[in-house]
C-alpha cells in the first residue's frame, strides 16, 4: 500500500528559507545563494520525508513565496503593470516575482488573501478579457531532475485550473473569468504533456490539486470543470494521473468525476469522512484511492482506530492495491518536527505528531491496513496498542476540563451579547468624550519590531535579562512610539504592542489551556511564519493581560490610547484547537476570558478598546449551508467578549485579507463601533459590499498596503479616500493603514503614516462639507 504527501513544510527546520529570503530582499545576498538555499531544502525535505515511510514525494509544492504566484508565472499571466515591454517576465526572474508578491516601484502588489478556510496566505491572480496564456514548465522539470537524481519517486503537484479560476480575479467589467477555462485547459496541457514526456521529464505522477471541489459550485461549472479535468488525465499519458480534493466533502460534486478513468482521486476522510462510501458507486474500474486519514492540518496524533476502520473499508472494496494513504491535505499547514520540541509537556507531547510524524503515521497505517510488519520498529499490534493508550490518555486527563470555566460557560445567559445602548446613540456619546476631527487617524497597533526588541525580549525569555530591566526596556519602546505618534499629529493612538512576539501567542501565553512550541512555525506568507499556540484544554484568564502596559501609555499622552486584543474567534482559528469539542466551545471560553480583560480596561480608564477578527471570514466552512451556524457562534464570541462595554467606550475591531460581500451583514451583527479593513491592494473595490448593504457603524478602510515595502504618496491615498467617501459618509470614515506595522522598518513607517496624516488633512479640506 503506497504512501505519499500533497505537500509539505517549505521554511526549514531553522526557518532558513525566511533567512535566505529576507537576505536577498534586503541586498545583502546574492540570487545564487537563495536559489541554493532552495534546492538544499528540497533535497533535504524529500530525503526527511522517505526516511519516514513516505513512498512518493511531492514536487513543485516548494515555492520561494507561493504556490498560486508561480502558477501565475508559469502560466505568463503576470498582469500589465508586471509587463516589460508587453512582455510576461521569464520564470527564473526573481526580481518580477518578487514585485508581484511585494509591490515596488510606484507598482501595487497582486491582492492577498486566505486560501480557502485556512491560515496560509496566496496571492490573487488576474485575469482579463482575451488572457493569453504562455505555459512554461522549466521550473518543474528542473525540480523533478533534482528528484530523480536523488533517486526518489517523485509526484509533480500543480494548483489545478478549476481552483485557479475560481480564485483569480476578474479585471474589467462584465467580464466572466470562467470563459478562459478551455484556454486555460489548453495551457495545462501543453504543461503536463511536457512532465510525462520521457524525453524531458517523465513524471511519475502528476498531481491536480482542485480543493474548489469542496464548494458549493455554480450549476453550471461542475460539467464544465469535468471536461477539463478529463482532458488533462489523458493529456498526462504516459505519467499517472492524480486528482485531490481537499478541506471538505466532495460529495456535491462527485459528477465532476463519476466515471473519469483517473489513477487515483484523493478524499479528505478526516474533514469529510462520511463521503468515501458515496464515492465508491462513481469510481472507473481502474481508479485508485488515496485516502486522507491523517490530518494536515493540526498536530494532533492520528486516531489509528478510526483511521484503519475507514482503510479497511476502502482495502474490502478496491484492494490493497487500488488504496493509497496520505494526509487530508498539504502538510505546508503544520509544524515539520515534533523531534525539535525537547521543552514541551511530556504528556502534552505524547498527544501530537508534526509533518515528519505525520508521515511516519502514514507508513504505519499503510503496513497495519495491509497485514505487514514495518521492519525494524514495532509491530502492528505493538504500535496500535500505544497509539489506543495516548488516545485513552488524552481523553480522560484531568488537563482538559476546568470546573469552574463549565460553571460560567453554563452561566452565560443572551443579554450578554448585547451593549447597553445601540450605535447612534453610542456614537453620540463617544464623539462628546473623544473630541475627534473628522476622517480620524489611527493605526491598527502594531510598530516595527526591531532587533533590539526581539532580542531584549529572547533575553528575558531565556532568564538573561532581569524584569526590571527587561519592562524598563519595554517602557522606553512605548515612549518612543508615542512621542512619534503625537509628532506626526495622529488622533487615536497605539501603545506599538514591544512587548508582543504575536497577536495570538502572546495572549495564549496568558491564558490557561494554552501549550506553546519551541519551534513550531508553519508560513503565514512570503517570508512570513507564525508559532501558533495549542489549545488542549478549557480556556480562563487567570490575571490581566494588557492592562498595566496600556495604562502606561495612556499616561504618556492626553489623545486616546487603544486597547489591544485579539478576539476569540482569531484566538481560536490562528491556534491548533483540541478536537475532543466543538470549536464553539471553545470560542466561547475565550470570548468570557476576554469579557474579563475589557472590563478591567474600562476601569484602567482605556476609552478605546480594540479587538481584532481578522479570522472571521477565514473560519467560514465551505459549505454554504453551513455557513449561518459558524457566523452566528462567532458573531456571538465576539459580542460576548465586548457586551459590557460601557456605552461610552469606543469598540473597535480589524480584519483584513478576506472577502467580505458574503459575510458583510454578519459584520454588521458584530456591532463594533468602528472596524479597520484592508482595503487599498483592491482600490477599495471591497467597499464595495459595504455599500451595497449600507453599513450603519463607523469603517476605516486602509489607505497603505503594509505588506508591501513601497512608500504611497499622499495624494494616492487621498484618492483612495475620495473613493471611501463615495460609499461610507465621511462622518463615519477613519483614516488608517491596511494592518499592523510590525513587519515595517521605521524609515517607511514614518514617511507612509506622515503622508496617510498628510491626506487626512487634505481629505478633510475637500470632503467634509463646510
Amino acid at each position: 500500500m503506497l504512501t505519499h504527501t500533497l505537500g509539505f513544510p517549505r521554511m526549514g527546520r531553522a526557518r532558513e528559507l525566511k533567512t535566505a529570503l529576507e537576505a536577498f530582499w534586503a541586498g545583502t545576498s546574492s540570487r545564487a545563494a537563495l536559489l541554493e538555499t532552495a534546492r538544499s531544502l528540497r533535497l533535504r525535505h524529500w530525503t526527511a520525508q522517505v526516511q519516514a515511510g513516505v513512498d512518493i514525494v511531492p514536487v513543485g509544492d516548494f515555492s520561494l513565496y507561493d504556490h498560486m504566484l508561480d502558477m501565475t508565472v508559469r502560466l505568463g499571466v503576470a498582469p500589465q503593470r508586471f509587463r516589460q515591454d508587453g512582455q510576461p517576465p521569464m520564470p527564473d526572474d526573481l526580481d518580477a516575482f518578487f514585485r508581484m508578491a511585494r509591490g515596488g516601484e510606484g507598482v501595487a502588489a497582486l491582492e492577498m488573501t486566505k486560501w480557502f478556510d485556512t491560515n496560509y496566505h496566496y496571492l490573487v491572480p488576474e485575469l482579463e478579457r482575451g488572457q493569453v496564456f504562455r505555459p512554461d514548465a522549466s521550473g518543474l522539470l528542473e525540480q523533478l531532475a533534482e528528484a530523480h537524481d536523488a533517486g526518489l519517486r517523485a509526484k509533480v503537484v500543480l494548483p489545478g485550473p478549476c481552483t485557479f479560476l475560481h480564485l483569480a480575479k476578474s479585471v474589467g467589467p462584465d467580464f466572466d473569468r470562467f470563459e478562459l477555462l478551455p484556454e486555460l485547459t489548453q495551457a495545462y496541457v501543453e504543461l503536463v504533456q511536457a512532465l510525462a514526456d520521457p524525453k524531458r521529464g517523465a513524471a511519475e505522477w502528476i498531481q491536480l490539486d482542485e480543493p474548489v471541489l469542496a464548494l458549493d459550485l455554480p450549476q453550471a461549472l461542475p460539467r464544465r470543470f469535468r471536461t477539463a479535468i478529463e482532458t488533462l488525465a489523458r493529456a498526462a499519458r504516459p505519467a499517472r494521473f492524480m486528482l485531490t480534493t481537499c478541506f471538505g466533502s466532495m460529495a456535491q460534486n462527485v459528477d465532476v468525476v463519476s466515471g473519469l478513468e483517473l489513477d487515483a482521486l484523493h478524499l479528505d476522510l478526516v474533514r469529510a469522512p462520511e463521503q468515501l462510501d458515496g464515492v465508491f458507486a462513481h469510481l472507473a474500474p481502474g481508479t485508485s484511492l488515496s485516502l486522507g486519514v491523517v490530518d494536515g492540518r493540526n498536530v494532533w496524533r492520528v486516531d489509528a482506530r478510526k483511521a484503519l476502520a475507514l482503510l479497511s473499508r476502502a482495502v474490502e472494496r478496491l484492494g490493497v492495491e487500488r488504496v493509497l494513504v496520505a494526509p487530508s491535505c498539504s502538510l505546508l499547514h503544520c509544524p515539520l518536527d515534533l523531534g525539535d520540541e525537547t521543552l514541551l509537556d511530556p504528556e502534552l507531547r505524547g498527544w501530537m505528531a508534526f509533518a515528519l510524524q505525520k508521515c511516519e503515521e502514514l507508513r504505519r497505517l499503510a503496513d497495519c491496513a495491509a497485514g505487514l510488519e514495518h521492519s525494524g520498529k514495532a509491530s502492528c499490534a505493538d504500535w496500535l496498542a500505544e497509539n489506543a493508550r495516548a488516545q485513552a490518555g488524552r481523553a480522560a486527563s484531568p488537563r482538559l476540563q476546568d470546573p469552574e470555566v463549565r460553571r460560567r460557560m453554563a452561566a452565560a445567559t443572551p443579554e450578554m451579547l448585547f451593549r447597553a445602548l445601540p450605535y447612534p446613540e453610542r456614537a453620540a456619546l463617544q464623539r462628546q468624550r473623544l473630541g475627534l476631527p473628522l476622517l480620524p487617524t489611527t493605526t491598527i497597533g502594531s510598530f516595527p519590531q526591531t532587533r533590539e526588541l526581539r532580542q531584549a525580549r529572547a533575553r528575558f525569555k531565556r532568564g538573561e535579562l532581569p524584569l526590571q530591566a527587561y519592562e524598563e526596556a519595554m517602557r522606553e519602546a512605548i515612549r518612543d512610539v508615542v512621542a512619534r505618534q503625537e509628532g506626526l499629529g495622529l488622533d487615536v493612538l497605539v501603545h506599538g504592542e514591544p512587548e508582543r512576539n504575536d497577536m495570538v501567542e502572546h495572549f495564549g501565553e496568558r491564558l490557561s489551556g494554552f501549550c506553546f512550541t519551541q519551534n513550531g512555525w508553519v508560513q503565514s506568507y512570503g517570508s512570513r511564519c507564525v508559532k501558533p499556540p495549542v489549545i488542549f484544554g478549557d480556556v480562563s484568564r487567570p490575571a490581566p493581560m494588557t492592562v498595566a502596559w496600556a495604562r502606561f501609555a495612556q499616561s504618556l499622552t492626553d489623545k486616546p490610547m487603544k486597547g489591544m486584543l485579539t478576539g476569540p474567534v482569531t484566538i481560536l482559528c490562528w491556534s491548533f484547537v483540541r478536537d475532543d469539542q466543538p470549536r464553539a466551545e471553545t470560542c466561547r471560553q475565550i470570548a468570557l476570558a476576554l469579557r474579563d480583560e475589557v472590563a478591567d480596561l474600562e476601569a484602567a480608564g482605556i476609552r478605546v478598546i480594540q479587538i481584532d477578527e481578522p479570522a472571521l471570514r477565514e473560519g467560514l466552512p465551505l459549505r454554504t449551508r453551513e455557513h449561518d451556524a459558524y457566523l452566528r457562534w462567532a458573531v456571538d464570541a465576539f459580542r460576548l467578549a465586548v457586551g459590557a462595554a460601557a456605552p461610552e467606550t469606543q469598540i473597535h475591531t480589524h480584519m483584513c485579507y478576506c472577502e467580505f460581500n458574503d459575510i458583510v451583514e454578519w459584520i454588521a451583527a458584530l456591532d463594533a463601533d468602528v472596524i479597520s479593513i484592508e482595503a487599498s491592494r483592491s482600490r477599495m473595490e471591497l467597499l464595495d459590499a459595504f455599500r451595497r448593504f449600507q453599513y450603519p457603524n463607523e469603517i476605516g478602510p486602509g489607505v497603505w498596503d503594509i505588506h508591501s515595502p513601497r512608500v504611497p504618496g499622499a495624494d494616492e491615498m487621498l484618492d483612495l479616500l475620495r473613493r471611501a467617501a463615495a460609499v461610507i459618509p465621511v462622518e463615519r470614515l477613519w483614516v488608517n493603514p491596511d494592518c499592523g506595522l510590525k513587519t515595517r522598518a521605521w524609515p517607511e513607517t514614518m514617511a507612509s503614516l506622515d503622508n496617510m496624516v498628510q491626506a487626512a488633512r487634505k481629505a478633510r479640506k475637500e470632503l467634509v462639507p463646510a
